[in-house]
């Protein structure tokens, strides 16, 4: 269960990350927030590339609740805990950001995503 919600809200921010590559002024809720509007090309394009991050965390995660068998285990099972690692700093970095709303919204998504994959990880 916990890899299916993790699933979800990592698809929840791809779309978000979708919006923000295509242009829609929401710079304030990512990459620190000093781009309050439509973001700047290379934002953007960091934007597009987490999609693929954000691909490679869900298979990993998936495979590593065997609902998939796409990742090999011992793969599958060092990634849930780097993907574990990243997310802790990202509500570490969130945490810190100088945007309020970052701050408000991103925070506590990524730290949803830190427990879920711990979860996970813990499990199998």
């Amino acid at each position: 269960m916990a890899a299916m919600i993790f699933t979800v809200v990592v698809a929840a921010l791809g779309f978000f990350q979708i919006a923000a590559a295509a242009g829609a002024p929401v710079g304030a809720y990512c990459w620190g927030g000093q781009h309050p509007g439509k973001l700047p090309t290379r934002l953007r394009v960091g934007s597009a590339v987490s999609l693929v991050i954000y691909a490679a965390f869900v298979l990993v995660v998936l495979s590593r609740a065997d609902i998939i068998g796409l990742i090999p285990e011992p793969v599958a099972t060092v990634g849930t805990w780097v993907i574990f690692g990243y997310c802790v700093l990202g509500v570490l970095m969130n945490g810190i950001s100088r945007s309020p709303r970052e701050r408000l919204v991103m925070t506590p998504v990524v730290l949803v995503m830190a427990v879920l994959v711990l979860i996970v990880a813990l499990r199998g």
